[in-house]
């Protein structure tokens, strides 16, 4: 075959496919215009689309006129009233004008035309919210893409969670034992150690994936944890997904429900994917927003309904696929503001996952790391992932720790005599160990079966 044939072929079939694209359009494009923007809400006229459509909003260019040198931003339909929509732009823009043109963004078949990247090709990569690479490495443009909506699965065709994960941290793996398919909540304030903690367990977990979303956090920390916490070992099998606190509430979301996606990817794949998510609490802050921006009326403590609604949406979309596939374990932070254990995010958090991991600023100001409240914090799938050996020694730890926790005061001032309480003694004699044992350095693995020898040598029997 000659160059020029070759040639020939290769623009003919450019021209195919150019065609069938075309061919593909509709008739005509419907838009409608805006008629008012009032904070972070746009509202328009003269379009049908359903709620969660993406739309494009027309910008007047550098010029100041719209035509051809205009460009275009991304918008998202969060609600309606009567003929009007409202609309949610995924970036801030400047130069919205009155009448703008905004037209949806479909696909031939009239779909939504978002998709995002998908796939093996992600691991390595850091993407914001958008699916848009962040990192200074080459395009994703031929990574294959999907929706951000996914089937729930049937809980009655989920694997049971039987199978113990090892997270390398020894008062997790020893205590407060997670298995595969786990959903587990880390309960903390600000600045305890809550992003070094999952690090940690980014670093050392026995999983085939690592998807981190970072939503709503300092754009400082994401670097830092890129580079630091994870570090190289751990970025080479993860898939970042960022969404900073300076990003728009809708991308936040978004960035939500892309990590999780992305995980749900692997886990049909039959992965073992570690999900962790930082954090659960700027999720529904940023869904607060929302509502409150379209008129949705607040309730508790200022957070609107649809808050407590969409919590259990994404969290439930985590866990074990159908026995024989792969799994999600997934952990999310938790902020509570000014230690409140009872803050309503909180206690929703605590209600839909399968236990939860209490940080103790009294500990983190002790230098006590990693800080975790171990009277505080609970595991509820652990009496199926542990020998009842494990069990034991664990409720034996818990008690010896709470009996020495509620006499301290008596200890410190003296009033403490031994010989009175055989169990007080025996906590009082062990608690250096018992404080030794929950304590880590942020470079030390500890595995499974050397944190269950470490509880046996600590509480014995």
């Amino acid at each position: 075959m000659t160059t020029a044939t070759a040639h020939t072929q290769r623009w003919r079939k450019a021209l195919m496919r150019t065609t069938r694209r075309v061919s593909l359009l509709p008739n005509y494009r419907r838009s409608g215009r805006v008629v008012r923007a009032t904070g972070m809400v746009i509202e328009v006229v003269g379009l049908q689309v359903a709620v969660g459509s993406a739309c494009r909003i027309e910008l007047p260019g550098a010029d100041g006129r719209l035509g051809e040198s205009a460009h275009h931003a991304e918008a998202e339909v969060v609600g309606f009233s009567g003929d009007k929509l409202f609309l949610m732009p995924l970036e801030e823009i400047s130069g919205l004008m009155p009448g703008a043109r905004v037209s949806p963004l479909v696909d031939g078949a009239g779909h939504s035309a978002r998709r995002f990247p998908v796939g093996e090709e992600l691991l390595g990569r850091v993407l914001d919210g958008n699916g848009n690479p962040l990192d200074d490495r080459e395009g994703i443009d031929e990574v294959p893409r999907a929706t951000l909506h996914t089937a729930p699965l049937n809980p009655l065709s989920r694997a049971p969670i039987d199978t113990p994960i090892d997270v390398g941290i020894r008062a997790i793996n020893a205590l407060l034992s997670v298995g595969k398919g786990q959903r587990m909540g880390l309960f903390a304030g600000s600045g305890v150690g809550k992003s070094v903690l999952l690090g940690m367990m980014a670093r050392y977990t026995q999983a085939d994936v690592i998807v981190v979303g970072l939503i709503g956090e300092r754009g400082r920390e994401v670097q830092d944890f890129i580079d630091n916490i994870l570090g190289p070992e751990g970025r080479r099998r993860s898939v970042v997904v960022a969404a900073p606190a300076d990003t728009s509430p809708l991308q936040r979301l978004q960035g939500a429900a892309y990590a999780t996606r992305l995980a749900e990817g692997f886990r049909d794949s039959g992965r073992n994917v570690l999900l962790i998510m930082d954090s659960l609490t700027r999720y529904a802050m940023a869904q607060r927003e929302i509502a409150l921006a379209i008129g949705e009326p607040p309730a508790t403590k200022g957070y609107p309904p649809s808050v407590f609604a969409k919590l259990p949406g994404l969290v439930e979309r985590a866990g074990n696929a159908e026995r024989g596939g792969g799994s999600i374990t997934a952990f999310y932070t938790v902020l509570t503001e000014g230690d409140d254990q009872q803050d309503p995010i909180a206690d929703s958090a605590r209600a839909i996952l399968d236990g939860h991991i209490v940080l103790s600023r009294s500990l983190a100001e002790a230098g006590h790391y990693p800080a975790i409240d171990i009277e505080a914090s609970i595991s509820r799938a652990m009496n199926a992932v542990a020998t009842d050996e494990q069990i034991n020694r664990a409720r034996t730890f818990k008690q010896l720790f709470s009996r020495y926790q509620r006499n301290r005061d008596l200890i410190s001032v003296g009033a403490y005599s031994p010989g009175h309480d055989p169990r007080l003694d025996e906590a009082v004699n062990l608690f250096p160990e018992l404080e030794r044992f929950l304590q880590q350095r942020i470079d030390e693995r500890a595995t499974l079966e050397a944190s269950r020898q470490a509880l046996a040598n600590v509480v014995g029997g």
